[in-house]
């Protein structure tokens, strides 16, 4: 008999946030955005910090969101303050 490999996947999710307590959850995942994006201006992409943002957004915030405001970045076009 061949032996067969075991893969442990991990799963995750966003760590509970005091200043977000309801169910809805789209400011939160607004917030992290811009803060991931403030993060990385004030201190650099280098910043280990910064990703804890960004692995919540990530894990917050519909795909297709990401993508358009990622696009309103580049473009200047982003309505928040980064």
């Amino acid at each position: 008999m061949s032996e067969e490999k075991e893969t442990k996947i991990e799963l995750k999710t966003a760590a509970f946030d005091n200043r977000f307590p309801n169910t809805n959850q789209t400011k939160n995942c607004w917030q992290n955005y811009v803060d991931y994006h403030r993060c990385i201006k004030a201190k650099g992409e280098d910043f280990e910090p910064c990703n804890y943002f960004k692995k919540t957004y990530t894990i917050m915030c519909p795909n297709f969101w990401v993508e358009a405001w990622d696009e309103q970045v580049e473009n200047g076009t982003f309505a928040g303050r980064i």
